[in-house]
């Protein structure tokens, strides 16, 4: 669900073949028919941003059928835990939780909290405006949010009886997500979602277990977040988490998307999903404090020992106790500065220069006519790549050339472009979607100019460092103190050595450390990235392991190294009951082995190995001792899976459908119509398309969604300069169902063009059955569908299908939502000149756009009538 494994993820695919092959079946939830869906064992089509109307109908029809796994969901999920008695709820509000707040758009989480037995050592914070703007659940780090969850200070019910337990809460707040409402959502036959529902519940309990993958179809909406949320939600209820082919796997699209989240290129993360520290953080005390609870459970409690570690790698012997480990070197957040706040201060001549490294922002990313023009507004820009792409020909290849909008004489950008070394031509790892880190050797020598990115960086760092060699001026002063002594042969910084420093060194005797357990907050230890600490354990680079899966077991632990500690299975302890034995032999994992007084099994057991499963805390313990022997969720700070999110989550604690930010129906559920927390841009050069309760929503009555190719590769400069693959895929097309084609008059093969407030494209048409019309809110909604590898260079070329969307983000990551928008579609080709900007210009008064146009984001409960616009300049 949210995925077209076969599509775009063709390598990991096979491996759900193999399943099938041996008896599993396959479920494809989708709005387009695809390769996945070929070979599932059913389809179910459904209008394209309902996923939680969907996933909540399975919530529904698991607790209103007492379907969940009540051994494993009491004692390893935070199910019993009773919320306070301020907590109300989108049943309550019509669309909206306790604690917002109109003015700016955002909740104060304190009516989440858990009803504690000490009252006053409840949680206090407040997650407002503020930290909206800054990603409020990045500051949390990969622990989530702080919550005082030691030893017996959580008020509980384990009869899960209790009104305000969080079973029952979650069972109040799914029991409208019915068949019928979910028919009625989504556009998909109540026959079809109770097959989902029955064979989803039955690959539960001792005997069998269920997996989810999802992928972009799911993270890329306004409440993409919360989609996720509640896959993980069922797959708790189910006891899917933790077990043996159980599990919620995200699908990553190049190899090493994950090790670019794990060490970060995200503006609010540091290394191992350390949040980036605030001005409210005055020193490395604060900071730390802030991302730990006084009483808390778990790992995270050492938050100290990695961020001293990081510090320690960055700046090295400069980094003392006395100078707070150079903590005021790293800098601070002060508000949004992702990457489409940036593009909007490059437009409005905030940003004077700008590296790109790994994308093409001019054809992959929202809003490409934005893209090109913050790019034109620069005064230098670098770009590093294997081909000339988009984004660094822009100045005179983009369609704003033709229109008149970017003059390539006058056009103030000078653009460096770089050769990239590929993927073949250096060595390194790479992290996958599995959390592992394998090794890659250099095949072959780069050519001419190429170089690795390694090469770049090191030497830009050192060029950097000469150039301000003597400089008095204290903002120089991280720069000039970086610990930059990375091995380097023949020019080329050896990526042994910098995996060897990110693993982490025992600083007195300059050896490895074998593993996070042993990093210190004493300034003992460096480490680039604490999850990563045991990769080079025993001084021996362990993701260069290649041992034959046939000389191993099931897990094949010495093929490569997964973070953390190697562990291929997270959360394995609860693969196990809470007396420490396997739920049955065939499912078996980890177990305790009371005769050696350790875990034991086919992984690596993600738990304390000694400690037993019958382990109860003292009084007043925080940390890893705070953890119960059946306390499987060691990173939590309550040591439990959470049904309910009690902070962290600027959306709100339970995943709620809302409408996608662009839609041709209202909210059927609630009034409040979307995402009421969503980040919207509100800018003359960011219109949004209206929808309910805006009026004129017929201008743009169809669904738009996208997606990617086999033949093609993200923004297609990997792609579009292969021949024998171009001539695969050589046009950008657009599906339409025979009903849209008969009602616009569109023929197969033939030229239309799709319009929203922000583009038109033109693309080949194919008359297709994969996008059938919907049945939703008593109306019938067509869909489209585009893939998005086009742009103006390779040996095909055509419009991007990314020039449609506009900007608006989820308010928990702030990705975009890119997805799901409304749209035109028109037969033949589309304006072309100064003629397609009047031609835009006309539909958009015609459906009364203007730059407020979809900021009103409160739609529904307390206030409504007062609506609130979120401008941003």
């Amino acid at each position: 669900m949210g995925s077209n494994m076969a599509e775009a993820h063709p390598v990991g695919f096979q491996w759900v073949m193999e399943a099938k092959e041996r008896g599993a079946k396959v479920l494809h939830v989708d709005p387009r028919f695809t390769r996945t869906s070929a070979h599932a064992d059913a389809h179910v089509p459904l209008r394209a941003g309902t996923d939680i109307a969907f996933l909540g109908g399975v919530i529904n029809h698991v607790l209103s059928n007492g379907l969940d796994f009540r051994e494993y969901l009491v004692p390893y999920t935070n199910a019993s835990f009773l919320v306070g008695e301020d907590f109300r709820d989108t049943e309550d509000l019509d669309g909206l939780f306790s604690g917002y707040d109109p003015e700016t758009a955002s909740y104060d989480p304190r009516s989440w909290q858990y009803e504690t037995v000490d009252e006053e050592e409840s949680s206090e914070q407040h997650a407002g405006a503020d930290e909206k703007e800054q990603s409020a659940s990045y500051q949390h780090g990969s622990g989530g949010p702080k919550v005082e969850g030691g030893s017996g200070r959580i008020a509980a019910d384990p009869t899960l009886e209790h009104p305000r337990c969080v079973y029952q809460v979650l069972k109040r707040h799914y029991a409208r997500y019915t068949p019928e409402m979910v028919s009625r959502v989504c556009g998909v036959s109540e026959e079809l979602f109770r097959t989902v529902c029955d064979a989803w519940t039955a690959n539960s309990g001792r005997e069998r277990t269920g997996a989810l993958v999802y992928s972009v179809g799911w993270t890329q909406h306004s409440t993409g977040a919360q989609c996720i949320r509640a896959g993980a939600i069922i797959q708790l209820l189910l006891g899917n988490i933790g077990r043996p082919g159980g599990g919620v796997f995200a699908l990553r699209g190049h190899a090493s998307i994950q090790g670019s989240t794990d060490i970060p290129t995200l503006f609010n993360l540091l290394p191992g999903y350390l949040p980036m520290p605030t001005p409210e953080h005055t020193d490395l005390a604060a900071y730390v404090e802030s991302v730990r609870a006084d009483h808390q459970k778990g790992f995270w409690r050492n938050a100290d020992a990695y961020a001293v570690s990081l510090l320690k790698e960055y700046w090295g012997d400069k980094a003392t106790a006395d100078n707070d480990y150079c903590f005021d070197h790293l800098p601070r957040i002060t508000g949004d500065h992702g990457t489409y706040r940036t593009v909007m201060d490059m437009v409005d001549g905030k940003v004077s220069g700008y590296f790109l490294l790994g994308q093409n922002p001019a054809v992959g990313s929202a809003h490409g006519k934005l893209q090109r023009l913050g790019m034109a507004n620069l005064d230098w820009l670098v770009v590093r790549d294997l081909t000339m792409i988009e984004s660094a020909s822009f100045w005179k290849d983009s369609p704003e050339v033709e229109t008149g909008e970017i003059v390539p004489a006058e056009c103030r950008t000078e653009v460096f472009f770089f050769p990239a070394a590929s993927h073949v031509e250096k060595e390194g790892t790479f992290t996958q979607t599995q959390r592992m880190l394998q090794w890659r050797e250099k095949a072959v020598e780069p050519e001419g100019d190429q170089r690795s990115e390694l090469w770049f960086f090191y030497h830009l760092g050192r060029l950097l460092k000469e150039r301000l060699a003597g400089s008095t001026d204290e903002r120089d002063r991280p720069l000039l103190d970086l610990w930059w002594d990375y091995a380097v042969v023949g020019g080329e910084p050896q990526a042994d050595d910098v995996l060897r420093r990110i693993n982490g060194l025992d600083l007195t005797t300059g050896r490895p450390v074998n593993g996070y357990t042993e990093l210190k907050a004493d300034g003992s230890t460096a480490a680039g990235c604490w999850i990563y600490s045991g990769v080079y354990a025993d001084g021996v680079n362990q993701a260069a392991r290649r041992k034959p899966g046939r000389e191993q077991n099931l897990y094949a632990t010495e093929w490569g190294w997964a973070w953390p500690m190697n562990r291929r299975v997270l959360y394995n302890r609860a693969s196990a009951d809470p007396a420490g034995r396997p739920w049955s032999e065939r499912k078996a994992l980890v177990w305790w082995d009371a005769g050696r007084g350790e875990w034991t099994g086919y992984d690596v057991p993600d738990f304390e190995r000694t400690k037993p499963p019958d382990y109860r805390p003292p009084r007043g313990a925080v940390g890893p001792e705070a953890l119960h022997g059946d306390d499987p969720f060691i990173m939590q700070a309550d040591g439990k899976g959470w049904l309910f999110a009690p902070s962290g989550l600027a959306d709100g604690p339970l995943p709620s459908h809302y409408e996608p930010h662009e839609s041709p129906v209202p909210n059927p559920v609630y009034r409040q119509q979307a995402n009421p927390t969503r980040k919207v841009y509100g800018r003359a050069d960011n219109p949004s398309n209206p929808s309910p309760p805006e009026l004129h929503g017929e201008v743009f009555p169809f669904v738009l969604t996208t997606a990617r190719l086999t033949e093609h590769h993200t923004a297609g400069g990997m792609s579009r300069t292969v021949p024998h693959l171009a001539e695969l895929q050589p046009e950008l097309f657009v599906e339409v169902s025979p009903q849209l084609a008969r009602e616009r008059g569109l023929e197969h093969l033939g030229w239309a063009h799709v319009v929203t407030s922000r583009a038109a494209v033109e693309a080949r048409v194919v008359v297709t059955d994969r996008m059938p019309p919907l049945r939703v809110h008593d109306r019938r909604v067509h869909q489209v569908w585009l893939p998005y590898h086009w742009g103006a260079t390779g040996l095909v070329t055509g419009d991007s299908a990314n020039d449609l969307f506009g900007v608006v983000v989820d308010p928990n990551v702030f990705i975009q939502e890119t997805k799901v928008a409304t749209c035109d579609v028109r037969p033949g080709r589309r304006p072309r000149g100064p003629a397609l900007l009047e031609y835009l210009a006309a539909y958009r008064r015609r459906a009364g756009i203007t730059a407020e146009t979809g900021t009103h984001v409160l739609t529904g409960g307390p206030g409504h009538t007062e609506g609130r616009t979120e401008e941003e300049p």
